[in-house]
């Protein structure tokens, strides 16, 4: 197999998926007929359920692409490569910021660096997994038991729904993902290339003879056909799921409402949104609880989907190959040797001294109100923070300076749901609605002093500040600069002189290339086929 990701994929996942032989072996021919498939899941249903769990489990691997590279961790290294790319994430270029590659936006993105590399394989291991999945089980057979009124499915039918849901979602977030980063946003791109599109439908195809880059809208139709599919089988099912690594309907709207958003589906993207709210049973943490660090465990009420990280991981007995030894200030690690991970001044300077999430980072004398005496005296006096530094991650455990560095990562949060919601109906006019909605929000769980004005740009510009606070350092705001067709403007952020920068919307840089190895590996790809490789930008006089 000539392509590139299916060639190295089963090396790549094999310890992942261990015990899944026969959901990986093709049987004669190239077509798994029905029977087939009923076949291996009746003989071993078990094999279904280890192939989701091991998809799930593939969200933090250690380095699973580059051997002993410190940014390979799975999915969680591409959220900080793309915050250290943004504006809102200052970090500094030392030898201990791994990331700091994504200062310049060169060094990241080309087609022969580390970073592109580990984005690409990360994803496309998983996409060919959740094939794995897909290839073995009769998704339109169990669609047409939900189509007939006459039928109610059987338990044994109700699991594969949730089992062929989670495949479909996580696909369509993992191509969602590749959308945003290897070609500029959906509205005004919908004819340009985006990647190749690979199914458990043509994957053998793909395998023998190389698959072209499909365009932009082929691409978001598939992600949405996917999510439509998986949010009708988690629906329909009476099946739980064990903990939030899993999704469930509300995880899948809320998935389907970020996609909508950046297809300008406006009116989806809030009776998704809404949707998402009414179906969950995650509900926003209280002033008081934003108060000090946190956002480490699964189990917290906000948290709708997230990434279980165990003690005995890889990544967590590796010490410091994880996101939280690049993130945390409190706990063991990169960052908290120097690799600080700062707010922005400027936006910092934005939030209100009522807002508990001011809190969420130290001041320029690198007090927080949010901290412990205990914590406070230690990022002072010992580990010597600077100002701006992040204390809104608290140390596994709530155990300060911890070396078992085995926080969960957050995937998706319920507050996450307000936001879209209001900005859905802000850019769809109902900008009284929306207004209503934001300052209920805020006011309640955030910042009592909070109000904005009945008025459509003024809570669209309300909600884009309220994603930087809220949602900073959990990967989001790279895709928001995008989205937003707004370039990217650090001046006035902390960052070093020379990474000041002031880049137009349009510009190649802001997109990564696709890697070298695919490009010689996959035979439908030629160098032509990739993105511009774009220019050196030029630091701008910064501001204070």
């Amino acid at each position: 197999m000539k392509w590139y990701n299916y060639s190295v994929a089963a090396i790549l996942i094999g310890a992942v998926l261990a015990g899944c032989t026969k959901l990986d072996t093709e049987p004669t021919g190239s077509t798994v007929t029905s029977k087939q498939k009923e076949e291996v899941i009746a003989s071993n249903p078990d094999m279904i359920s280890a192939s989701v769990s091991g998809i799930t489990a593939m969200f933090s691997v250690y380095c699973n692409v580059l051997s002993d590279d410190h940014t390979d961790f799975g999915y969680p290294s591409i959220m900080l490569a793309l915050d250290t790319r943004g504006k809102d994430l200052v970090g500094d270029d030392i030898g201990y910021n791994w990331f700091s590659r994504g200062l310049d936006l060169i060094s990241d993105r080309t087609f022969n660096y580390r970073e592109t590399r580990i984005v690409w394989a990360t994803l496309y291991n998983q996409i060919y997994a959740t094939n794995q999945v897909l290839g073995v089980m009769d998704k339109k057979a169990l669609e047409a038991i939900i189509d007939d009124p006459e039928k109610t499915p059987t338990a044994d039918e109700g699991l594969s729904m949730f089992y062929l849901a989670q495949a479909l979602a996580i696909r369509a977030f993992d191509y969602f993902n590749l959308a945003q980063i290897y070609q500029f946003t959906y509205k005004g791109h919908e004819n340009d290339p985006c990647v190749p599109l690979i199914l458990d439908t043509n994957a053998n195809e793909a395998a023998a003879n190389g698959c072209p880059r499909s365009t932009v809208q082929v691409v978001y139709d598939q992600i949405v056909e996917d999510l439509d599919l998986a949010i009708k089988f988690l629906e329909n099912t009476q099946e739980k799921r064990a903990d939030k690594r899993y999704l469930d309907a509300a995880v899948a709207h809320g998935l389907r409402a970020r996609v909508r958003l950046v297809m300008q589906d406006y009116a989806g993207a809030a009776e998704d949104a809404q949707a998402a709210l009414d179906a969950t049973d995650a509900v926003p943490i209280s002033i008081a609880e934003a108060s000090k660090p946190g956002f480490i465990k699964m189990t917290e009420p906000n948290w709708m989907w997230g990434v279980a990280v165990a003690e005995t991981d890889r990544v967590v007995t590796s010490g410091i190959v994880n996101w939280p030894s690049h993130m945390g200030s409190l706990n063991y690690g990169y960052a908290s040797v120097g690799a600080w991970r700062k707010i922005s001044k400027k936006l910092y300077n934005t939030i209100p001294a009522s807002d508990c999430r001011k809190g969420w980072f130290l001041d320029a004398d690198s007090m927080s109100p949010n901290l412990s005496a205990e914590q406070q005296d230690y990022v002072i006096n010992e580990a010597g923070c600077p100002g701006y530094t992040q204390v809104k991650f608290a140390p596994y455990k709530n155990e300060l300076y911890s070396s078992t560095n085995s926080n969960d990562i957050i995937l998706m949060r319920v507050e996450e749901m307000y936001l879209i919601l209001a900005e859905a109906k802000a850019r769809n006019n109902d900008a009284a609605g929306a207004a209503t909605d934001l300052k209920t929000f805020v006011s309640t769980y955030r910042d009592p002093s909070f109000d904005v004005a009945a008025d459509k740009d003024a809570v669209i510009d309300a909600v884009i500040l309220q994603r930087r606070i809220e949602l900073w350092g959990e990967g989001h705001s790279y895709y928001d600069i995008l989205r937003l067709d707004q370039g990217l403007d650090r001046r006035g952020a902390g960052f070093d002189p020379k990474y000041v920068f002031n880049i137009a919307p349009d510009d190649p840089l802001l997109i990564f290339q696709i890697p070298k190895a695919e490009i010689e590996g996959n035979q439908a790809l030629t160098d032509d086929d990739n993105n511009p490789i774009g220019g050196t930008p030029e630091p701008v006089a910064d501001t204070e």
